[in-house]
């Protein structure tokens, strides 16, 4: 058997063969404890079949694994978590898989939060054979300072390994950090279509991780809908060039999950299927409709999880927005109406979307230089707690909520974007959140530009660290905001 298969790797060297029969075929050779890095983003464009033939092989162990995420609890590298063939993880955001919090918490998984875009620039800069770059993101925050956990101990209570601080240096006035590239021994990747060169074509958002982790990966093995014969794709349309694909197979009985099918109903989109005396969603309504207001005509927006993403249901009709996501769509258009959603189209809260006339689609390190560029006018956030200095913190609550920062670091990091809060202005227990100072550790340092709560809207004065009050919600007085925040702020009001 061990014969055959050599002498099968040999005539395929010998013929240039890209193809391989099978997916256990194409990854017979990786070896327990090497470094690989997986695209997708959620589900979204994850390449399901080489995930299970690891499964498959539960002798091999060890792995570090790179991915924007890690799947969900029964399906992509959950599987392998289930399986525990993975010491570590080097992710962004990890917040819909709850065995993989489990096991961090116990200290069964080593595991290396990094802020989305500089996860992007790492794996790029990695395939590009740069050593390492400086980025705006994380400055001021644990990223920068270290501390955070990487491994617990088995109780949860104690940090046995923790991340190194990172070098900073000062350019033009602006304070950046320096982060190394990654690259792996082998990349996973989904494609829709490719030929025997290697050559591939993504669709739809399903682009995402995949071409920068091809670039890093020494051994790039990409599983493809279909295998077209050379020349069938032009050279306009394909994505990434088959240099960067050393083995290809056609992937079979894709399940193509949808982590969130989100539909459009038929009545006006800005009605919730909330009761309208439902105090809660009335008051995320009056938040919404003010951030709203914030949309100025031709500017490109990005909007949060959450709350942050319902103020595209009230843009003035009269202007023209682009809404930005960054798993790589400009032009987000509403929700897909129930039968026409597609599991190659979604946002960034891994929602079924639509995209309007004019959009575009793109990588995920594409995607994140329009961010971290200043590209991008507007973002939209919600918040844990805000600073009267900016400082923003939205990201974890330690030993307790391990989600990760996803691109919130990034979005805030970028000079020249505006940031704008959206929140409740006290937690549920009736706890501040607008405060002199955050105690949950920080997503940026003196970043907000706005804060828009169901009270009131401040405006930031970063440069002094103070709050201006600017506008009261109807029926709330100056003495309640007094009473809800946690630290002075001027009145100035409009």
């Amino acid at each position: 058997m061990i014969f055959r298969k050599n002498v099968q790797l040999i005539l395929r060297r010998f013929n240039h063969s890209k193809i391989y029969p099978s997916a256990k075929d194409a990854i017979d050779d990786i070896k327990s404890n090497q470094t690989i890095l997986v695209g997708g983003f959620g589900l979204c464009g994850i390449p399901e079949n080489l995930i299970k033939a690891l499964n498959e092989t539960p002798e091999k162990t060890g792995f570090t694994m790179v991915s924007n995420n890690a799947g969900v609890d029964n399906f992509g590298l959950g599987l392998l978590l289930k399986t525990k063939q993975i010491k570590k993880m080097i992710s962004s955001y990890v917040g819909e898989n709850a065995e993989f919090a489990r096991q961090y918490l116990q200290g069964e998984l080593e595991v290396e939060l990094t802020p989305q875009g500089t996860l992007a620039e790492r794996v790029r800069a990695g395939g590009a054979g740069i050593p390492a770059f400086y980025t705006s993101t994380g400055v001021g925050t644990d990223v920068q300072l270290g501390g955070i956990p990487i491994k617990y101990t088995t109780d949860g209570k104690e940090a046995l390994i923790k991340s190194t601080p990172r070098e900073s240096r000062v350019f033009n006035g602006k304070r950046y950090i320096m982060e190394e590239a990654i690259t792996g021994d082998f990349s996973l990747i989904k494609a829709w279509k490719g030929d025997s060169f290697g050559n591939l074509v993504f669709r739809g958002s399903a682009r995402n991780f995949n071409p920068a982790m091809a670039k890093a990966g020494k051994i790039c093995i990409a599983e493809v809908e279909e295998i077209v014969p050379v020349g069938t794709l032009t050279p306009n349309e394909i994505h990434l060039p088959g240099v960067y694909v050393q083995r290809l197979i056609k992937g079979l009985n894709y399940e193509k999950r949808i982590e969130k099918l989100t539909l459009t109903k038929d009545e006006d989109v800005s009605k919730t299927a909330t009761s309208k005396d439902d105090v809660a969603a009335k008051m995320r309504e009056r938040i919404v409709r003010r951030a709203a207001k914030e949309f100025k005509n031709g500017m490109y927006v990005n909007l949060g999880i959450g709350m942050p993403m319902l103020a595209s249901n009230y843009v003035d009709p009269s202007i023209t927005v682009h809404l930005q996501s960054e798993n790589g769509i400009l032009g987000l258009g509403p929700f897909p109406k129930p039968g026409l959603q597609d599991p190659d189209l979604i946002n960034a809260g891994k929602e079924t979307v639509t995209m309007i006339p004019g959009s575009s689609l793109f990588s995920s390190d594409d995607s994140f230089a329009m961010i971290r560029g200043s590209h991008i006018d507007l973002t939209i956030l919600g918040a844990m707690e805000v600073a009267q200095n900016g400082d923003l913190a939205n990201w974890i609550i330690p030993k307790k909520m391990v989600k990760g920062m996803g691109g919130a670091m990034d979005l805030v990091s970028a000079h020249k974007t505006k940031v704008v809060v959206t929140m409740e202005h006290v937690a549920k227990n009736g706890r501040h959140k607008i405060l002199k100072s955050c105690s949950l550790p920080l997503t940026g340092e003196r970043c907000v530009d706005t804060i828009i709560t169901d009270l009131c809207v401040f405006d930031v004065d970063k440069k002094r660290g103070t709050l201006v009050l600017k506008e009261l919600c109807e029926g709330v007085t100056v003495e309640d905001v007094k009473k809800n925040t946690g630290c002075d702020f001027e009145i100035d009001l409009v």
